[in-house]
């Protein structure tokens, strides 16, 4: 005798359908929102190439061409480059410390911007972190525009400084 199979309630049957066609239904408007989606986006701007850039310690590099006038500024080549992406220099503030000229709050309006200490150290003031002594081996990044100040410093302090972009303004605020 052959088994016969168990048929199916015709309710189930065009529930079973229609879910299916729900299902195809959904993914094909997935397909479209995604399609849409890529077609929609704002292309980012096309950049020129990068290119490397080498530079080697020459005690002629440094400059007091920089936005202090206590500083002279070692430029690494960084902003030609990059096509002014970043910028990247070796900052020497010259000793010693004069608090009533170095000890200005202000800000810069950057989207990036990190600080390394090479060689000696320097007191910091950063709104929301208060003062801190950087030392030798000492890194920090600055927040756009966060408020802050130099408070102090030794007379061999190197900096090492990294800002995205190259050009940016800074705004000096009153204490």
């Amino acid at each position: 005798m052959a088994k016969q199979k168990a048929s199916r309630p015709a309710s189930k049957t065009a529930v079973k359908k229609r879910s299916g066609t729900k299902a195809a239904a959904r993914s094909s408007a997935r397909k479209a929102v995604k399609a849409k989606a890529r077609t929609a986006s704002p292309k980012k701007p096309v950049r020129p190439k990068q290119r490397i850039a080498i530079s080697h310690h020459r005690e002629e590099d440094f400059k007091a061409d920089g936005l202090r006038a206590y500083a002279k500024y070692r430029d690494l080549g960084i902003a030609e480059a990059s096509h002014g992406l970043a910028q990247a220099h070796v900052i020497r503030l010259q000793g010693p410390c004069n608090p009533a000229e170095v000890s200005k709050l202000h800000f810069h309006d950057v989207e990036f911007q990190m600080v390394y200490v090479l060689k000696g150290w320097v007191k910091t003031y950063m709104e929301g972190e208060g003062e801190t002594l950087m030392k030798e081996g000492s890194a920090w990044t600055q927040p756009p525009k966060i408020k802050h100040m130099i408070l102090d410093y030794s007379d061999d302090v190197e900096l090492l400084e990294v800002i995205l972009p190259a050009e940016f303004k800074t705004v000096e605020l009153k204490a």
